[in-house]
C-alpha cells in the first residue's frame, strides 16, 4: 500500500503533462505515431535560428505546430534600456555548445547530398522540442526531423511502456543519423524493483535509471547514431523545481560517464534575477524586443516560442556540423569560362 502511494505522489506531474501534452499531441495530429507528422500552421510569432522573425502562417503549410495552453495576458512594462545596446536573443556560441557528431558513415551521406536525419526521442517535453527542430532544421534546406517522442512516458515507467524497446522498433522502418533526447518531468517518482518502489534519487532507484538509459544510449550508438541529451528548465513550484534540478544533476553525471553532450536550458529559462518567469526578453533587435511568453499555465511546459529558445542553441550547432560535410557545388563549365577570361584579362592588364 506505501509503494503504491509513493509512486502516486507525483500523479500531478503526468495529469499536467497529459493536459499540456494532449493539446501538444492534437496539434500535431499523430495518433501516437512516430515519425514525420504535417499539420496546419499557427499565426504565433517565432525567432527564426537566423535571427529572422517570421510567423507559422508564412512557414509551409506542413510544419508542425505546438498549442501553448495558455490565456492571453497584457505584456509586462519593459523597463527602458539604458546602456545604448541592441539586443540580441542569446544563441550560444559554437565554443560553448558540446562536440559535434561524429560518423563515417553520415559524413559520406551529407557529401552524398543526402538529408541529414534527425530524431527527437522524449515525452511531452520530448514533443515541444521536436516542433521546434522542424521549424529550425526545415526539409526544403536538407533536414528530416523525426517524431518518436510520446506523452506519459519516461525511464520510470517501464511497466507500461519500454522506451528502448519502442525506439528500436521505430527506427528499424525510420533510421536517423543523430538523437535528441529528452525525459524527466514523468520521472520524478519512485521506481518499482520487484515487489517494492525504490524511492526517488536513492542508491537502488539511480542504479536502475541509470542502467536503462545507459541501455538506451547504446542501443542507438550501436546502429550509429551521434546522441543529445536535453535538460530540463527551471519549473514554476519550488518543490517541483528542486526535484528538476537534482533530476538534471543526475542526467548531467550520467551523459558524462556516457560522453553525451548534455544540453543545459536551466539558464534559458530564467530572468536577470535566476527567477522562474513566464515572460522573458526576446526580439531579433532592438525595435522589436519585447517581453515573450514562453511558458505553458502549468508552470512545467513551454510555449511554442519557448521550445523554439531552448533548441535554437542545439539547432545551430547540427546546421553547423552539416554545412562543414556537406559536398560543395562543383564548378560548372560556365563559370569556369569566366574565371579564365577574368584571368587572361589580368594577363593582358599587366
Amino acid at each position: 500500500m506505501k509503494s503504491a502511494r509513493f509512486l502516486a505522489d507525483r500523479a500531478v506531474v503526468l495529469l499536467l503533462g497529459v493536459a499540456v501534452g494532449s493539446a501538444i499531441g492534437y496539434a500535431f495530429g499523430s495518433s501516437g505515431k512516430s515519425g514525420e507528422v504535417p499539420v496546419p500552421p499557427s499565426t504565433q510569432s517565432v525567432t527564426s535560428l537566423d535571427n529572422k522573425g517570421y510567423t507559422t502562417g508564412q512557414a509551409e503549410p506542413d510544419q508542425p505546430v505546438v498549442a501553448n495552453s495558455v490565456t492571453a495576458a497584457e505584456n509586462p512594462t519593459i523597463p527602458e534600456n539604458t546602456s545604448g545596446e541592441a539586443y540580441k536573443p542569446f544563441v550560444p556560441p559554437h565554443s560553448a555548445l558540446p562536440p559535434e557528431p561524429s560518423s563515417a558513415n553520415l559524413n559520406q551521406r551529407l557529401a552524398q547530398g543526402e538529408p541529414l536525419r534527425v530524431g527527437v526521442f522524449g515525452d511531452s517535453y520530448g514533443d515541444g522540442l521536436w516542433s521546434a527542430l522542424y521549424r529550425l532544421l526545415p526539409a526544403k534546406e536538407g533536414y528530416r526531423v523525426l517524431k518518436f517522442s510520446q506523452q506519459s512516458t519516461g525511464f520510470t515507467r517501464y511497466q507500461s511502456q519500454n522506451v528502448e524497446e519502442k525506439a528500436k522498433a521505430d527506427l528499424v522502418s525510420q533510421p536517423v543519423d543523430i538523437a535528441v533526447i529528452c525525459f524527466g518531468a514523468n520521472d520524478v517518482q519512485g521506481v518499482l524493483v520487484g515487489h517494492h518502489a525504490a524511492p526517488l534519487l536513492s542508491a537502488e532507484w539511480r542504479q536502475v535509471i541509470g542502467d536503462r538509459i545507459e541501455s538506451f544510449v547504446t542501443m542507438l550508438r550501436q546502429k550509429g547514431i551521434s546522441v543529445y541529451w536535453v535538460g530540463l528548465p527551471v519549473m514554476r513550484k519550488p518543490d517541483f523545481d528542486a526535484s528538476i534540478s537534482s533530476m538534471n544533476s543526475f542526467y548531467t553525471a550520467e551523459m558524462a560517464k556516457l560522453n553525451v553532450p548534455f544540453i543545459e536550458t536551466r539558464s534559458l529559462t530564467v530572468d536577470e534575477n535566476g527567477q522562474y518567469s513566464p515572460y522573458l526578453m526576446d526580439g531579433v533587435n532592438e525595435a522589436s524586443k519585447k517581453m515573450t511568453l514562453m511558458r505553458a499555465n502549468d508552470g512545467v511546459h513551454m510555449s511554442m516560442t519557448g521550445y523554439v529558445r531552448l533548441s535554437r542553441g542545439l539547432a545551430s550547432q547540427i546546421r553547423h556540423f552539416a554545412d562543414q560535410h556537406r559536398q560543395k557545388e562543383p564548378n560548372t563549365p560556365a563559370s569556369n569560362e569566366a574565371a579564365t577570361a577574368v584571368t587572361r584579362g589580368k594577363e593582358v592588364n599587366r
